[in-house]
């Protein structure tokens, strides 16, 4: 069963948190898909993801890319899996159950991540939180504490 797990952004934004985790993830041998609400901001980690570091990129597509099989990590604003990921990243409000009514065991993970400043994200975080709990899913709940690090809190 997919394991879901919510992580709270409080001290560094998504720019920061999301390219160490989707390299956590590749290390593991898992292949990724992020989903957005957006394109604008699909665009934007499209770019972050290229140049967030001097030393390194992470490798990714999108739709506009094809291969999408061939990707390590794919961006997408829809619930599609096409590189067949183990992990799917959840951002901007991006809904989790779409994606487990059409694909109920493709993931190992999907981690919803949310800005604890941000009222609206934080508000569909709770909503989500409260209706996966409703359907007796396997969840977690991580805060991000002052120096970026993630601490179980549920």
């Amino acid at each position: 069963m997919t394991e879901i797990w919510f992580y709270h952004l409080t001290s560094q934004p998504l720019e920061r948190t999301l390219p160490t985790l989707l390299e956590r993830s590749l290390q593991r041998g898992w292949k990724a898909v992020v989903q957005g609400t957006s394109e604008e901001r699909l665009a934007s980690l499209d770019t972050l993801l290229w140049t967030y570091s001097e030393p390194s990129f992470l490798a990714h597509g999108t739709s506009r890319d094809g291969d999408g099989q061939l990707q390590p990590v794919y961006l997408t604003a829809g619930t599609e899996n096409p590189n067949g990921a183990s992990v799917r990243f959840c951002i901007e409000a991006a809904e989790v159950e779409p994606v487990l009514t059409e694909q109920p065991d493709a993931y190992e993970r999907i981690i919803l991540m949310f800005d604890g400043n941000d009222d609206e994200q934080l508000a569909n975080a709770r909503a989500q939180w409260k209706t996966l709990k409703q359907q007796n899913r396997t969840m977690s709940y991580w805060q991000q504490d002052e120096e970026g690090r993630w601490t179980k809190k549920a």
